[in-house]
């Protein structure tokens, strides 16, 4: 690595305090097991785990994968979701490297970056060495993603050394290598938040299928090798289904540590030990007069909802599940997509908006990236992708937070026949249909590139990837209702923040900003 540029990044050399006071046994019993790895280097690695929560949940990452898509948006409402207009201009594309959702991530990234290097110089088994380089090579491949450079400090010891920088392809190439040096020493099966085989094959996929989009972002090319790879790691996960008619949301359930058939890699929550903010999923979304109140805050698009036919079981559904003993004699929806009239799901009434008390609260299909007056507070539907865990007493709820699961294993295998892989189209549809049978909507009669990509974003919505998505299929920088202007080639990298530019001199700004 000595062609690599050199630079300084303070980011990474803070270590993040270890404030657990108690470890989860399961968990911790799981990292351990069959290992004689010392305590400290176990406690590390879940540090290194816990990392990931913070970008991942519906924060910081979350927002710009999603906000910057036509798929979610945190419009301002009156005065309320402002924030120095950092959320629109995430979804607008007039972000500047002063706008702290990227710093945030930057610094989060590159912590866990960090703490999952720092696990290797503290004497871990074979087997949590593998679960740490694991970390570090997803939040690498993220800050590919996301800046189009692979950040990585080698000397651990001396921090007069400075760590390096790697272009997309170096950064592509290393966690190519890392994934594939690693993968022997996961355990094969075992509770989705711990890394396995299966997990880093996902990951895998994720490198091989995006690798043409991550080195020529504004004409992707795919290699047909490529596509191929995509297949052959598809064809290597095994030991999932795809969830049973009206289970979908089983795999954003409270317990979905257990019901799940999907889930292959998922960040640990569980209320009283560690995790992070999963109440966010419900709070940014809810009305003020919900129960519990939430943030009145981010919705979906008309046009995207629009996607989702009738009876389509993630438009949404009313969801039985321990963690909610409400009798909801409205029948009403409360997990998936949040449309028109909302009720008190203890006593079936309608709930009425706070301002004015008289109007009743009816999310709208149509909203814009400012709402006032009387769509101030109804202006959007929102979106409940985790079924809200009732029975915990704190923001700490106990939904894992899935990062990979087999839906979209299938979905990437159907995407790389129709870019060249191995196999027909006919293959490719069969797969889809696979997913919307599960679903309770249709068969499709043909499958084209355009048709695919509204599948992934049916299917997958709000789990982080539409960004990621829409750079590969070519339609990040188009127009949608509440983006009318197209966008410019620079904002398919975001800006590397002001503030690591200005405490590391050898960065150097992505072009266009």
């Amino acid at each position: 690595m000595n062609k690599y540029k050199r630079i300084s990044a303070v980011f990474i050399i803070s270590l993040l305090s270890f404030s657990c006071t108690k470890l989860n046994e399961e968990l911790r019993s799981d990292l351990e097991e069959g290992t004689s790895g010392s305590a400290n280097a176990a406690e590390l690695l879940i540090s290194a785990y816990s990392t990931l929560n913070t970008p991942y949940q519906q924060d910081q990452r979350w927002c710009l994968q999603e906000l910057s898509s036509d798929e979610a948006i945190a419009p301002t409402r009156g005065g309320d979701w402002d924030d120095n207009g950092r959320h629109r201009a995430i979804h607008l594309h007039t972000w500047n490297a002063d706008n702290d959702y990227m710093n945030g991530t930057f610094n989060s990234l590159g912590t866990a970056i960090y703490q999952s290097s720092n696990v290797l110089r503290n004497s871990p088994s074979a087997q949590q060495a593998a679960e740490a380089r694991f970390i570090r090579a997803l939040a690498m491949f993220d800050v590919i993603d996301l800046w189009g450079i692979g950040i990585l400090r080698e000397d651990m010891d001396d921090f007069r050394k400075d760590p390096i920088v790697m272009t997309a392809e170096e950064g592509i190439n290393y966690v190519i290598t890392e994934l594939n040096a690693i993968i022997n020493d996961l355990p094969a099966s075992g509770p989705a938040y711990v890394a396995s085989k299966n997990a880093a094959r996902a990951l895998l996929m994720k490198v091989y299928l995006n690798k043409g989009a991550l080195l020529k972002r504004e004409s992707p090319s795919f290699a047909a090798e490529d596509m191929n790879k995509v297949i052959e790691l598809a064809n290597q996960i095994t030991g999932y289904t795809l969830s049973a008619p009206g289970h979908y949301f089983d795999n954003f359930a409270p317990n979905n540590d257990v019901i799940s058939t999907e889930n292959i890699f998922t960040l640990y929550n569980k209320e009283g030990d560690r995790g992070g903010g999963m109440s966010r999923t419900y709070n940014t979304v809810a009305h003020y007069n919900m129960d519990p109140g939430g943030w009145n805050g981010w919705a979906t698009l008309g046009s995207f909802y629009d996607k989702f036919s009738t009876g389509d079981e993630r438009r949404g559904i009313k969801y039985t599940y321990p963690a909610d003993s409400r009798p909801n004699p409205a029948n009403a929806v409360n997990v998936g997509f949040l449309a028109g009239q909302q009720y008190n799901l203890k006593t079936g009434a309608e709930l009425m908006a706070r301002n004015p008390s008289s109007a009743k609260l009816i999310f709208t299909h149509d909203i814009t990236i400012r709402t006032s007056g009387n769509t101030l507070e109804t202006a959007g539907i929102r979106v409940m992708k985790y079924a809200y865990d009732y029975a915990s007493q704190s923001g700490q709820k106990n939904n894992d937070w899935v990062v990979f699961r087999y839906a979209d294993i299938l979905l990437m295998k159907a995407e790389a026949i129709l870019r060249g892989g191995t196999g027909t189209a006919a293959d490719a549809l069969a797969i889809v249909n696979s997913i919307r049978t599960n679903r309770g909507v249709s068969n499709l009669t043909s499958l084209s590139l355009d048709e695919l990509l509204d599948e992934r974003g049916r299917e997958l919505y709000w789990e982080g990837w539409r960004r990621q998505d829409l750079i590969r299929f070519g339609k990040f920088l188009g127009t949608w209702e509440t983006k009318p202007n197209a966008g410019q080639p620079k904002e398919l990298l975001f800006a590397i923040p002001s503030q690591q530019l200005s405490v590391n001199p050898s960065l150097t700004q992505n072009p266009g900003y």
